[in-house]
């Protein structure tokens, strides 16, 4: 696994309040394995994230740290309880906000909340203050009795949070929260996360997006053909790429003109090249004190104009595709 230093650095070994060692999965007997060996652990009141492609193994391990997949081989345990072992023990401690709304569209917003309360246990009395208070943190005070087929879809996934909130789980597992969501309700979702890790909240986060990711994990998981290919923070994973910063070189061109800076001196990494706004921009990671005159003299050399050059730090984004190829899988 790539990145351990950094790792046993942010570590804090009494306080894992996840635990999970040697897990493997394979659903059939003649099927690949979908999680080949994974180890690692969240510790007590941090949001960590598990990123990789599709199909990279990370539903299956969420699914078996959640209780609906059972590992081939291998333990995870959640507090303490060995979820294989004690499965309805487990999941009194976790709640997950699925990728997909899966409200119930028979019922009111706070019968939603009231509801899944019930299931588990929660009092009567206990579970109406709880779920008014929830929608009052949420944003969603004075909606209470609305169908919820009239939410938009950020109300209606700030709703499940809530709903998934209001038997008070130690872990809090969010599958892609943000996906399709407006900047202000992406922007909203992002400080009430940030709010429920203070109230110590445990949060594991699945996301495509890496700003998100980059913004909200103390540490990060990158998962890749059933294992874990590097864990670290957001930071220690940028440390992988071959160089950390450079430029973003704009020019006006007819085609791609990343050929035309492929032999700097100075460049350590010919990073990623894309066409926005009518301008092609080519990404150069190296030193940054030397590589605007030589890109300069690269493009003189290849008949381009430049027309703008940027100072860039190599995102986890760069990290992903460096890792994780730039294959469509």
């Amino acid at each position: 696994m790539l990145a351990s230093g950094d790792l046993s650095a942010t570590a804090v070994a009494e306080d894992h309040i996840i635990e999970v060692q040697g897990l493997r999965k394979r659903y059939a007997p003649e099927a690949p394995e979908a999680v080949r060996g994974i180890d690692f652990f969240v510790n007590r009141g941090e949001v960590f994230g598990l990123l990789g492609p599709n199909g990279a193994g990370k539903t299956t391990t969420i699914g078996v740290i959640t209780t609906r997949v059972r590992a081939s081989q291998g333990s995870v345990s959640v507090d303490g309880i060995d979820v294989t072992d004690d499965p309805v023990a487990a999941r009194t401690r976790i709640a997950v906000v699925p990728q997909l709304p899966n409200l119930d569209r028979t019922l009111n917003a706070i019968e939603n909340l009231t509801f899944h309360a019930a299931y588990f246990g929660v009092p009567r009395r206990e579970r109406l203050l709880r779920a008014r208070e929830l929608m009052v943190v949420l944003g969603l005070e004075g909606r209470e009795r609305e169908q919820v087929n009239n939410y938009s879809g950020g109300m209606a996934q700030r709703l499940m949070i809530a709903r998934a909130l209001m038997h008070e789980p130690q872990v809090l597992v969010l599958d892609e929260p943000t996906t399709g969501l407006d900047p202000q309700s992406r922007l909203f979702l992002w400080d009430k996360i940030v709010e429920l890790q203070a109230r110590g909240t445990t949060i594991i986060l699945t996301t495509h997006d890496m700003v998100e990711a980059d913004r909200l994990c103390q540490r990060i998981a990158i998962v890749d053909h059933g294992q874990i290919i590097a864990l670290a923070t957001p930071r220690g994973l940028r440390k992988l790429l071959p160089a950390e910063h450079g430029l973003d070189v704009s020019v006006t061109a007819d085609a791609d003109p990343r050929e035309a800076f492929a032999d700097l001196p100075a460049a350590e990494r010919l990073g990623d090249s894309y066409e926005r706004d009518g301008r092609w921009h080519v990404r150069i990671y190296g030193d940054d004190t030397l590589l605007p005159a030589q890109a300069f003299e690269a493009a003189q050399g290849a008949g381009l104009t430049i027309a703008e050059l940027r100072r860039i730090e190599g995102t986890l984004e760069d990290v992903f595709v460096h890792l994780t190829g730039r294959e469509l899988r």
